[in-house]
């Protein structure tokens, strides 16, 4: 496929058909077909979370008749920047809000669903009721059960892929991705929390969040573990 930007001048904007021609180079119209189809919420949009709506954005998820749902109750906050996918300009923004922002800038047709809200028990059956494909992205381990046991209880037909265990800076290698019931994942090194001299740092988190993408990506295309 020829440069747009070089054939173009820099301030093109190529077509929707343009994109999705471009995608079907890259992946297949067959495989393209069933990521643009699929409806897949991100909730929490941290470090994990806003890595992994990137990653499934760029694959193309939201940019046919499926939808991405970008789900956090937070703003933007300079203390996020060390590992999340936002700007210095998005200081303050909800965080839903910023990331379809960030998607848009090279994802422009792409179907974006967003909440300001925080999930709980009682909102999440609704909430989520019609994303196929749900990603745990929070940083609470209270937040992470609420989530995993609403999901797998009250919507079994969804598949949930979560995480635990990434941060400090241990070898990359220790983090893999578990099947833990039929439709429930689990990626990260199981082992690893947040302490004294030990945060959450951008490689093993992106890291985390690759595999939580990538794991959600196989699903859509029915390759289960």
């Amino acid at each position: 496929m020829q440069n747009c930007a070089q054939n173009q001048g820099a301030g093109y904007m190529p077509t929707k058909e343009e994109m999705k021609a471009a995608l079907e180079m890259r992946h297949t119209k067959a495989v393209q077909d069933k990521l643009s189809a699929a409806r897949v919420a991100v909730c929490g949009l941290g470090g994990l979370g806003s890595a992994i709506a990137i990653a499934l954005a760029r694959a193309g998820v939201g940019s046919g008749s499926g939808c991405l749902h970008l789900i956090d109750f937070d703003r933007v906050d300079l203390s996020n920047l060390n590992r999340q996918q936002y700007a210095v300009s998005q200081l303050g923004m909800e965080k839903p809000a910023a990331m379809a922002e960030e998607i848009r800038r090279f994802s422009p047709y792409a179907r974006i669903e967003t909440d300001f809200v925080r999930l709980s028990e009682d909102n999440i059956p609704q909430l989520l009721a019609g994303d196929d494909f749900i990603c745990e992205a929070f940083d609470q381990p209270e937040q992470k059960a609420m989530l995993t046991n609403t999901v797998l209880t009250r919507l079994r037909s969804a598949y949930l892929v979560g995480a635990s265990g990434m941060a400090g800076y241990d070898d990359s290698n220790s983090i893999r991705t578990r099947r833990i019931t039929g439709h429930y994942y689990l990626c990260g090194d199981g082992v690893s929390e947040i302490g004294e001299g030990v945060s959450l740092m951008a490689p093993r988190v992106m890291i985390c969040a690759a595999h939580q993408a990538n794991m959600i990506i196989r699903l859509i295309l029915g390759l289960e573990e």
